[in-house]
């Protein structure tokens, strides 16, 4: 067998590459020739020339546990505990499941070939320290590229301190700085499918001695759990937010599994560190299989699927702004309205083409790699950037697939019309519409046009117009619209300014939009759309349509959330039928102690009708002040978050408003779900030196929220492209820039989604999903299309317009099946 490589800082020697020569000829003889143990230990095989990549067959499962130690003394009681511990998890479980257990202290058996292999897998449980020689070294290494497993414990991470390939193995090594006592805290459990943490409490409460590193292993190894550092005291060296616990990865040939838990005695009488234990015995051992590929950053490949588009053409893509796939693996992806710098921006409302643009919708084929221009819609939406009186964010909005687009072609876009825009009051519709397309040129007919669903907004001042659409499992249609609100006039917070108008219409208070229950903007709304292009209203939705005060109608039907201030992107997971959305927050850069809370962009997950609180709350349930006639300037009472009422002289619907939910994730330029001390009357102290930031792994500075999907995994899919089940159920949560802004994966819990319930996990997916200019830089769409590969939209460099870098992306997985391979299981596929 050939040694791959030797201790660098030792070197190689000829003495030791010939012993693990014959070392390596010895465990590959006689390496895993054991299958899953029987209730009955049987008596030890004979040693057989076998192939690894043969059936195992023969007697029981071993696993040897090494404790052998550096320094003098006597065997130390975490030893001996573990020892304990592993052989009643040995006799523990089905029998198809159990293992014998041999314990030593001796290094000799690391060169013992025969004997070494033998065993399924090798634990080491030692304090750490130089405790293999040279040759005992080559014979672990040879044991492992002839398919052995091992798991290491605590201190097994400072062992072999010389050696790369056992930095390797381990995975990191621990800092000299960090704390040395016990201390109680949460270990996020992130996967919810290896052996070793399925069983496990998402968040999993416990002492231990907690190990800092010198270098953060994530994206080289598999994580399967991380400690919660704000729940202890990490000390010097601390990791902050991403700081693994346990991970695994297939090294060498074989199968590593490391846990920094394990450093105190009373470890190993605790059940759920047994079962930590139990399962990455079980695939260390080879008698079940598990994925440890899923989070490593190398196995994954992100491609550029479109061109730069040709000189005063958009033929590859418009302005980004939303995408959809199609069940036959198309990608529909639209361009809001913006053009290149060859094409004139009309400013002037005197003139009639003012804001005039082209929405464009392209179609990226995979079978071919070739994109179609769809169709355009002319929209009002290119007028360009700078102030906000004089930019635009209307325009061609958010598109969606009909449930049977593969026998209707029906195709559902959001957008406004330009020839629908009144010059003169500053007044525009925006509308839903059904188009038909042909499947066979991938071409919208103009004239197939079927409006379902119209409401005015105003465009005197930008913005906000939200856009994204959904479907859920009962094909209602869900349509995201922004507060038609001016960013200005209300020092960065609450847009709730009264006051500003243009020909009596308010451009500055939202609460004349998305605090308003009879105004469609601001909102989530679900409609049911029928085949005649009407719709129906399904039932529960926050209102009915029929609730009047004052005799007269105050509400909107199709309103299932309010109180949303620019929702661009919402997911419906289809499995569930809960609902998925994010919005952009107000322009205060800090906490008023006056005025409420900084701009927060926000994360939801919504599982019934509600209303989310913009623009009287945010965060968890965070109040704004009050600002009303006669002077807007000066602040009144705190807003009731749980008791909101709307007084704006500019609104026509209810008084008495929903009750606000929480929301889930909230962040701000200091960082994650900042939260302050609360009066008796629940008004936050708003006071910087006071935040305590919630989730830490998340900041923001420059800041737009872009919702992404759950994913879900197919295991039916024979795709050799899509995303692992690791990421089954996690959702995604994005931000338009890339800088110390989320881009993650996160874990929520079903109990306390609903109600505002903190994430319990999240991961970054910033070396997955890449950053910086070459990569991924402006994030303005994600979803997953059927081979489960991600399909993301880069918006570009500029604003209001598309330029060289503006792209549609796939990012596929690269890495494989879990491990080991069927035919070299203990026991069966498992």
């Amino acid at each position: 067998m050939h040694l791959r490589r030797l201790s660098a800082t030792r070197g190689p020697s000829t003495r030791r590459r010939g012993r693990a020569a014959a070392v390596s000829a010895a465990v590959v003889a006689g390496l895993l020739a054991a299958p899953a143990a029987s209730a009955h230990p049987a008596p030890d095989p004979p040693v057989t020339t076998m192939s690894i990549k043969s059936p195992p067959g023969g007697a029981n499962v071993r696993v040897l546990v090494f404790h052998g130690s550096a320094a003098a003394g006597q065997e130390s009681p975490l030893v001996n505990a573990g020892i304990e511990a592993i052989e009643r998890i040995g006799l523990s479980g089905p029998a198809d499941e159990r293992f014998r257990v041999e314990a030593t202290d001796d290094a000799s058996v690391f060169t013992d070939g025969a004997q070494l292999g033998r065993y399924n897998a090798v634990v080491f449980l030692t304090g750490g320290g130089d405790v293999l020689d040279p040759d005992q070294e080559a014979g672990l290494e040879a044991y492992m590229e002839a398919g052995g497993g091992f798991l290491g414990i605590h201190d097994a991470a400072r062992a072999e301190p010389y050696s790369d390939w056992f930095t390797g193995l381990i995975g990191a090594r621990p800092a000299a700085s960090g704390p040395a006592d016990v201390q109680r805290a949460t270990v996020e459990v992130g996967d919810r499918r290896h052996p070793a943490t399925r069983d496990l409490p998402v968040q999993w409460k416990r002492p231990d001695k907690w190990l800092n590193w010198v270098k953060n292993p994530s994206g080289e190894v598999h994580t399967v759990a991380r400690v919660r550092e704000s729940t202890y005291r990490p000390g010097a060296g601390a990791g902050g937010w991403d700081h693994p616990v346990s991970w695994c990865r297939d090294y060498d040939g074989g199968r590593s599994f490391y846990t920094g838990m394990g450093g105190t005695v009373s470890s190993y009488d605790e059940t759920d560190f047994r079962a930590h234990l139990r399962g990455a015995l079980l695939w260390t051992t080879r008698l079940a299989q598990a994925d440890c590929t899923a989070t490593i950053t190398g196995n994954y490949r992100a491609e550029r699927l479109t061109r730069p588009n040709q000189p005063g053409r958009n033929d590859q893509i418009g302005e980004p702004h939303g995408l959809v796939t199609a069940p036959d693996g198309r990608v529909f992806y639209i361009g809001r309205g913006g053009a290149d710098a060859s094409r004139p921006v009309v400013t002037d409302w005197n003139d009639p083409d003012v804001g005039k643009g082209t929405g464009q919708v392209h179609v990226y084929d995979p079978e071919t790699g070739k994109v179609t221009l769809a169709g355009e819609l002319t929209v009002f939406g290119n007028k360009g950037g700078g102030d906000e009186l004089t930019k635009v964010e209307e325009g061609l909005l958010g598109i969606e697939l009909d449930p049977r687009f593969e026998q209707n072609g029906w195709v559902y876009l959001h957008y406004t019309p330009h020839s629908r825009i009144d010059r003169d009051t500053r007044m525009a519709e925006r509308r839903v519409s059904r188009f038909t397309l042909d499947h066979a040129t991938n071409r919208l007919d103009p004239g197939s046009e079927k409006v379902l669903l119209a409401w005015p907004v105003q465009i005197h001042s930008c913005c906000h117009a939200g856009g994204g659409m959904a479907w859920d499992s009962e094909d209602n249609l869900y349509i995201a619209t922004g507060d038609n609100n001016s960013s200005g006039f209300s020092d960065g917070y609450s847009g709730n300014n009264p006051e500003p108008a243009f020909k009596g219409v308010s451009f500055a208070d939202a609460r004349r939009t998305a605090g308003n229950t009879n105004n469609l903007n601001g909102k989530i709304l679900r409609i049911h759309p029928e085949p005649d292009g009407t719709y129906t209203i399904p039932d529960g939705n926050l209102f009915t349509g029929k609730e009047t005060a004052e005799g007269g109608g105050k509400t909107r039907g199709e309103i299932y959330v309010m109180g949303v201030r620019n929702p661009a992107r919402i997911f419906v997971d289809k499995s569930t039928d809960v609902l998925y959305a994010g919005w952009v927050g107000p322009d205060a850069s800090a906490p008023s102690p006056t005025w409420g809370p900084a701009k927060y962009d926000t994360f939801a997950v919504i599982t019934e009708a509600s209303n989310r609180g913009w623009p009287y709350c945010m965060g968890n349930k965070q109040p704004y002040r009050d600002r009303n006639l006669p002077d807007p300037s000066k602040p009144l009472g705190w807003y009731d978050c749980d008791h909101p009422k709307n007084e704006s002289p500019n609104n026509d619907g209810l008084v008495n408003l929903p009750p606000v939910t929480g929301n889930n994730i909230w962040y701000s330029p200091q960082g994650g779900a900042p939260d302050f001390p609360r009066t008796a009357d629940g008004v936050p102290s708003y006071r910087a030196e006071e935040t305590t930031y919630r989730l830490p792994w998340l900041k923001g500075g420059g800041q737009a929220a872009m919702n992404g999907p759950v994913y879900r995994y197919d295991a039916a899919s024979t795709s050799g492209v899509k995303w692992p089940a690791y990421w089954d159920g996690k959702w995604f949560v994005g931000d338009f820039y890339d800088g110390d802004q989320p881009r993650n994966a996160v874990l929520m819990d079903p109990a306390t989604q609903g109600d505002g319930g903190l994430p319990v996990h999240s991961e970054s997916l910033k070396k997955i999903v890449p950053v910086g200019d070459d990569g991924i830089r402006n994030l303005m769409d994600w979803k997953f299309g059927p081979d489960g590969a991600l399909y993301v939209l880069d918006y570009g460099r500029g604003f209001f317009t598309s330029d060289s870098r503006s792209a549609l992306w796939r990012v596929t997985y690269t890495g494989g099946g879990p491990t080991p391979a069927a035919g070299q299981l203990a026991r069966g596929v498992r």
